[in-house]
């Protein structure tokens, strides 16, 4: 049984990498020719990101490839060994937080050279060491209190019901949906200032847009998301009473009015058309398969790897492999994702106009250095979202058209002729 766990984590570590080499080399190539959407300076910039990014992305696969092989080789066991003073739940939350903390400690490097070093020289991230450390700091503290008491209740279910899988999912299954309310508030009182629009003529008309579909949300925000980074971005946070709507101050400054409720146009055109409750539903059932698997799997394979079949063990291999079944999972939760994406973006156009949510689009690719162009594998693979260029295309603007989408910048309108 080990054998066959071993060759799927291969299979998806080869699959992997070689998506990931397809797309570098596709990117490598593309940057040198004519610029697409992008303005020819960004677009090389853009190119030469996104191939630096997905190297670091195959280094750090492959470092991950080399980790798991010693955690199942002898890491499990020491591990085992050195948390031996502990029984049931204390056993889990111990061992599972011990292996996600040396697992974070391992991956540091990739994380501070993508931090410091990549997403600086790009003009990314605005992060200092001091905020970093804070925000890391608060983290920990989050995932030593909440995530420590979400593994002891799950070791606790594991341990009273002889199928554990179902209650398990339950309750994490509510753990995500109590997660997804809470987020805006975490966020707002631990790590972001959300702070009311001062552009009150804009918070009228979001107001009236929202109002427009019947959406209902505690209030409009922006926050301060430029002391970490420059990119662009906004989204709806929250469930039920704790909607809301969060506005970058990135965004907010480089869009215009009309841009800005096409953008949120497009993100209600997923609350209209039920995208939200679809998620829910793809992301239950896929988390049901994955209990359901987890919760049956046979007693050799832990005595192959030297672990007794207990809550530790049983969380540690969910942790270890799930990533697997979400890899070969997400090709076809993408494809529904970028179908849904085309709807919200025709919704999003008859909220403003055609002309005003192309021009964010196209904004939000410039500034935030976007490469238009990938591998068709790498599509396949990772993109929840179409490529921008069959967005533009599926909104019209080709051909003839394309000379009116930007009146005040030709660059942007020369190179969208050449989609």
């Amino acid at each position: 049984m080990l054998e066959l766990a071993i060759g799927a984590y291969c299979i998806y570590f080869l699959v992997n990498i070689y998506t990931l080499f397809m797309q570098v080399d596709y990117v490598q190539k593309a940057k040198n020719q004519d610029a697409v959407i992008l303005t020819p300076a960004k677009y090389k910039i853009a190119g030469e990101y996104s191939v630096e990014n997905n190297r670091l992305s195959m280094a750090s696969t492959m470092y991950e490839f080399v980790l798991f092989f010693i955690w199942i080789s002898f890491g499990l066991v020491a591990l085992d060994q050195l948390t031996n003073g502990f029984d049931g739940w204390m056993k889990a939350v111990v061992f599972v937080d011990l292996f996600i903390i040396i697992n974070w400690v391992l991956g540091l490097p990739f994380e501070l050279y993508k931090t410091f070093k990549l997403d600086k020289k790009y003009g990314f991230s605005n992060m200092t060491p001091a905020l970093y450390i804070k925000d890391t700091i608060k983290t920990g503290i989050l995932f030593l209190l909440f995530g420590s008491l979400v593994i002891a209740a799950l070791s606790w279910i594991i341990e009273s019901f002889p199928s554990w899988w179902i209650y398990g999912f339950v309750f994490i299954f509510g753990v995500i949906i109590l997660i997804n309310m809470v987020y805006p508030l975490v966020r707002d009182k631990m790590y972001d200032k959300f702070s009311p629009l001062e552009d009150k003529e804009l918070e009228t008309k979001i107001n009236a847009l929202l109002e427009k579909v019947s959406f209902k949300s505690s209030g409009v925000f922006s926050v301060d998301a430029s002391k970490r980074d420059n990119r662009l971005n906004a989204y709806f946070g929250g469930l039920g009473s704790t909607k809301r709507v969060v506005l970058f101050d990135t965004l907010v400054e480089k869009l215009t009015h009309n841009e800005l409720l096409a953008v949120l146009g497009h993100e209600l055109g997923h609350f209209k058309n039920g995208d939200i409750l679809k998620n829910i539903g793809i992301m239950g059932f896929v988390m049901f398969v994955f209990f359901g698997i987890f919760g049956n799997l046979p007693e050799e394979l832990f005595l192959q790897l030297n672990l007794n079949n207990q809550p530790y063990a049983i969380i540690i291999l969910f942790l270890m492999f799930s990533p697997i079944l979400s890899f070969f999972l997400m090709p076809l939760i993408s494809a529904i994702s970028r179908h849904n994406e085309y709807a919200a973006d025709e919704f999003g156009s008859s909220m403003a106009t055609k002309e005003d949510l192309v021009n964010a689009l196209l904004k939000l690719a410039n500034e935030n250095k976007s490469f238009p162009l990938s591998h068709p594998l790498y599509i396949f693979f990772f993109y929840s979202h179409p490529p921008l260029v069959e967005r533009l295309k599926e909104l019209g603007y080709v051909g003839a058209g394309i000379g009116e989408v930007n009146k005040d910048d030709e660059a942007l309108k020369e190179n969208l002729e050449n989609i």
